[in-house]
């Protein structure tokens, strides 16, 4: 009976131990992977950084002609302003 008690203890110690390394093994890829997450996130932050940068580029450029460039900056002003007065008002 007091050997089947050590069996049962050295099983029980066993299970553990390998409880024990899975656990540690999931925690090192959770933490690996927030890693990749975060690194992700800011991957993301800055390609739509970019394609705001693009967007903006492209809508002060016009199809070469400058005074389409130019029509196209007064009326991005003439908006902010509208911009200011409706957020005086």
């Amino acid at each position: 009976m007091l050997e089947d008690i050590k069996s049962n203890i050295a099983k029980l110690v066993a299970l553990y131990e390998a409880e024990r390394q899975r656990a540690d093994d999931l925690a090192g890829r959770l933490s690996a992977s927030e890693e990749k997450c975060l690194k992700y996130k800011e991957q993301i932050t800055d390609l739509n950084q970019q394609i705001d940068n693009l967007e903006l580029m492209r809508a002060f450029q016009a199809s070469g002609d400058p005074a389409e460039s130019k029509e196209r900056i007064a009326k991005l002003i003439r908006e902010i302003d509208r911009c200011i007065k409706l957020l005086e008002s």
